[in-house]
Parts: structure tokens; sequence; C-alpha cells
């Protein structure tokens, strides 16, 4: 419910600050006053269309900011939206701000963030619903007719069983027609899968095979450059030359000579040892290189086997992934893709079986929740009836026709035909009315807007109260053209919504503004050549008066009959409290 509304700037209005309470709250006060403008104010907040002619004159922009308190247990699809737009500050409260600017731009804010006018609607229709001269009216919303229908039928639970059996059936059916594109495509993808799968699996390749054989190739393709810096090596070593002694001869004298040092110096017994190791290396250096040499082959032929398998892996690692395990990893899935693909049949052939069940099963789920719909349409109808009845609308006739669209794809049902369905079953849901007696039933968006409509709207949401989950109803124009008897009714029936709502009404009939929790006197005054909207929120003896000038009589026996009024709805609102 809205607990604080600003408006600045706005038509009229300079500066206007109100707190809202629960209940119903009236507003009354002279034709052009700028009661209207007020709840024009609200509908521009919850994503109403603006303009900038809204603006007061001699000023750029319009300000419009409201408070609301919400109840997470009621409001749940309205804490599930701001949690999907990350707007969620407070499960209590949540603030909604407006800017009107001269040039034409509007700025929505939520929680003080800015938002789309989209969302800032889809908010607002789960905030206020506004009936009499607005446009915003979700009751003439046909899509929104068999929610109401069902939430008044009480049937959740087989509209969830239906939603699950529906969901069960688009699953299979999602699954299903992805197999029959893959069977269609099957002979040349799976050939394609099979010789990749094949290719990969024909070269028996080891995941670390790579480098050992790159190493391989440069030895061969080196063999004799190797052989010979080899045989060099060992010359070096062990031959030397005619002018050149060999190195190990070299060493073993520069041991001897050291070791002698050593014997007489005994501080170099370390340094002779050092040397002795230095002879065992050089000796062990020897070893290893006649071994190298001995095992340098020249093989043309391995060379060129090395060869051809360094340019299949190239050759793969084109085609399929940049590393060996990456052309493995691409061969498995191949494969698995072409089990796939050749299981597909038998599983196609299970998930049609499977779609039937699921398809009859959904027929059945749809069968109960339009049988359940049903049981409850003639009591809403005649329910309606009664509360239009008592507005002053005797003789007009509500409907709520339910149709059902023949699809050869769609569900059977024992009639032997099918029907179209979608989420919410195989019904077509549509309001009528015939507000007079005679008038043919029409779709309730043929009924023109104004007082009637409202009436209207009242009735819907009396019958409707405990399922109704907006929190805020708002009713202008709801008392034209009714008398002041007929005007207590509506009062009765405002106060009695208020119980389950927070309602605003704009009225000019002094027997349903006594009704209000709260009741607000709307004035226009002149204050320096500029006209604005003054608003204020009335005692019982201010309120009397305001009564008194409704009834059109401020003498001490008007103020009597007002006080007459005043009382009367009390106590006929103490009396509803307790019934």
């Amino acid at each position: 419910m809205i607990t604080e509304l600003r408006i600045q700037n706005f038509a009229i209005i300079q500066e206007l600050e109100l707190k809202l309470s629960e209940g119903l709250t009236t507003f009354t006060g002279e034709t052009g006053a700028g009661k209207s403008i007020i709840l024009d104010a609200i509908e521009a907040l919850v994503g109403g269309k603006t303009d900038p002619t809204q603006i007061r004159a001699g000023e750029d922009k319009a300000i419009l900011e409201a408070a609301f308190s919400i109840a997470p247990e009621k409001n749940t699809s309205l804490v599930e939206i701001l949690k999907r737009e990350e707007l969620l500050d407070d499960l209590a409260v949540m603030t909604v701000g407006r800017e009107i600017r001269r040039e034409g731009r509007s700025v929505a804010r939520i929680n003080g963030r800015s938002v789309s006018i989209a969302l800032l609607r889809e908010l607002g229709s789960l905030l206020v619903d506004i009936h009499g001269q607005s446009e915003h009216l979700s009751l003439l919303n046909t899509r929104h007719h068999i929610e109401l229908l069902d939430s008044y039928a009480g049937s959740d639970e087989a509209l969830t069983a239906y939603r699950q059996a529906y969901h069960n059936l688009q699953s299979s059916r999602r699954e299903l027609n992805t197999l029959r594109q893959e069977e269609r495509d099957a002979l040349q993808r799976s050939d394609l899968l099979r010789f990749q799968a094949q290719e990969i699996e024909s070269a028996r390749l080891q995941p670390d095979e790579e480098e050992p054989l790159r190493q391989e190739r440069d030895r061969l393709a080196n063999a004799e450059t190797l052989a010979a810096l080899a045989q060099e090596s060992m010359v070096l070593l062990d031959e030397g030359g005619s002018d050149v002694i060999p190195i190990t001869d070299g060493l073993g004298t520069l041991v001897e000579k050291i070791s002698a040092l050593a014997r007489i110096d005994k501080s170099l017994e370390e340094l002779a040892a050092n040397a002795r190791g230095m002879e065992e290396e050089l000796a062990d250096l020897g070893r290893s290189l006649r071994n190298y040499l001995d095992g340098i082959e020249y093989n043309p032929r391995r060379l060129e086997q090395v060869d051809d398998r360094l340019n299949l892996i190239q050759t793969l690692k084109r085609k399929y992934g940049p590393t060996i395990p990456a052309i493995l990893g691409f061969g498995e899935d191949a494969r698995k893709k072409l089990d796939l693909i050749e299981s597909a049949g038998e599983r196609i052939a299970e998930l049609e079986k499977e779609e039937q069940a699921r398809l009859e099963s959904l027929a059945k789920a749809a069968q109960d929740l339009s049988a359940q719909r049903q049981a409850a349409i003639t009591r809403m109808e005649e329910a309606i009836e009664e509360e239009l009845s008592d507005l002053s609308m005797q003789g007009a006739r509500f409907k709520v026709e339910v149709l059902h669209e023949e699809d050869t794809r769609g569900l059977p049902f024992p009639d032997g035909k099918r029907y179209r369905y979608d989420e919410t079953g195989v019904d077509r849901v549509q309001f009528l009315i015939a507000p007079n007696p005679g008038e043919g039933l029409k779709p309730m968006v043929k009924i023109a807007s104004g007082g009637e409509t409202s009436r209207l709207m009242l009735a819907l949401k009396n019958v409707l109260a405990r399922v109704d989950a907006v929190p805020t109803l708002i009713f202008d124009e709801i008392d034209q053209g009714i008398s002041g008897k007929v005007g207590s009714m509506v009062g009765e029936k405002l106060w009695k919504l208020g119980t389950r709502h927070q309602v605003f009404c704009v009225t000019h009939l002094p027997q349903l503004a006594a009704f209000g929790n709260q009741h607000y006197s709307v004035r226009k005054e002149v204050e320096g050549g500029r006209t604005s909207t003054h608003v204020a929120i009335l005692d019982d003896q201010t309120r009397v008066q305001e009564l008194s000038q409704l009834l059109g009589n401020t003498s001490d026996a008007g103020l009597a009959a007002a006080r007459e009024t005043l009382n009367q709805a009390r106590q006929r609102s103490k009396a509803l409290s307790t019934s």
C-alpha cells in the first residue's frame, strides 16, 4: 500500500505531501480543485502515460514520489521481479519516483535506481489498480480474466498439476525435435563423424610421443656429423696428435705431480684428491663418448618412418586440435556423437511413446482444470450480479465466457475433438457484461468508462477481494449518476473492500465520503496570481462541515444532517466489521 505521496509542480499542484493509511480514503472538493489530478499523479507513478503539459506552468519538471509498504507473503510476484532486476533493498518498503521533464523525457526510479518505463509499468500493475476515467484497468485486460477465475475457483492445485504435465510434455517434445533433426542430418553427419573417429583412432596416438620423435629425427638426420664430432672428441681424449698430448695423458701426469706435492706438504692432500676426482670424471666422459659413438647409426629407413609419423601428427593437429590430447579428445567426442546418432532411432521410438503418454496425461489435467473452472462460473456470475444490483444496476447481467479453439494438434477431449492449449489450459476466458436490461452481453473492454464501469469494477473487486493481490485500489467517478441512497451502499462496499485493500475514492456524494477511514478535502486557491491545489485531512469537526457543503446546506440543519450522515456511516461500518 501507499504510505507516503509527494507531488511537486504537477498540473496545478505546486507542492503536496500526504501520509496515507490503510482502509478507505475519500477525497472531496469542488470540481476542478485537483482531486483527479492526485489520481493522475499516482497513475503516472505506476507507469501511466505522461505529457509535458502536466508540468506546472513556469517550471522545468514535475516530480512524483511515493513510498509503498510491501507484504512479501502477499506480493510474491512483486518481490520476484525486484529480485530479478536486483532492485530489492528492503522486503517491507519500496520507493517509486518519476520525473516529467519539459523537453518530453521522463525518468523513472525504483528504490533510487533508474528503470525503464516498461519495468515501472510491470511493477505498477502489481501495486495499484485505477478504475474510472483512466485506461489503467487491470480487469479490462482479458489475459487477466482466467487468472481471476482460477483464483475464485480455488483451482491452484489443479493448475499446478496441469502446468507440471505441460512442462513435461514440452520437455519430451524438445528432445524429440532435436533427435529428429539430427536423424535428418544423420547420413551426412555420421559419415563425417565415422571418418574423423576412425582417422584419429587408426593413428594410435600417444599423448607424449611427439617430442621424443622430434629428438630421434634430429639424431637420425645428423648421424654423420654426430659421429664425426664424437670421434674427434675421442681423439682429443685418448690419442692426441703429432704435436698434441692426449688429454688423459696430460691429466695423468698432472695428478702424479700434485700427488707428489701432497706427500711432502700435507696441506695439499685435498687438492690432490680433487685432481684424482677429475681424472675419474675424465675416464667416465671417455666411456660415455665411446658408448654414444657406438650407438650412432645411419638409418635412412628409420628416418623416413619418423618423418612420416611427425607429418601425420601435424596433419591431425591442423584438422582436430593444437595438441595430441586435443586430437584424442576430438576423436572421443566424434565417437560419442556417432553412437548417439546410431542409437537415435531407438530413443525416438521411446520418446514418441513418452510423448503420447504425456499428451494423454496433459489432456486429463486440462479436463480436470476446466471442470473446476466451470463449477465456479455460475457462483461467480450470481455473486457479481448481486453486487451490481446493490449498486443500482438492477437487471445488469454478467457472464464468464469460456471458449475452446479446435486445433488438429491440440489436446484430445472426450467429445472426440482436439483443442488448442497453452500454459493455462484449453480454456479462453473473457468477462462479458450487459449493464442494462435488454442489452446484449458485450466484452468488458467495450463498456464505456465512467461511473458505470467503476461500479462494475467495484462489484468485481468485492467478489474477488479475497483473491486479488493488488494492494491499492483507486476509484474515480464511481458516484456518477447515482443517488444518495445508492451512494451509501457504494460507501459500504468500498469500506468493506478497504478491510482487505487500501482504497482511494474521489466522490461528490456525502453518503459515500462519510465511510472513509481518512477524509481529505481538496481546495483550489489563488495566491500571488497563481492557482494551487491544497489538500487537508479532516478531523470530526471539519469533516462535518465538509459533508454539509456536499449536502448543499451549511446551516445548523445542514450541519446536523451531515453529523447524522457521518454517524450512520460509522454505525454501519461497525456493524460490517462484526458481521
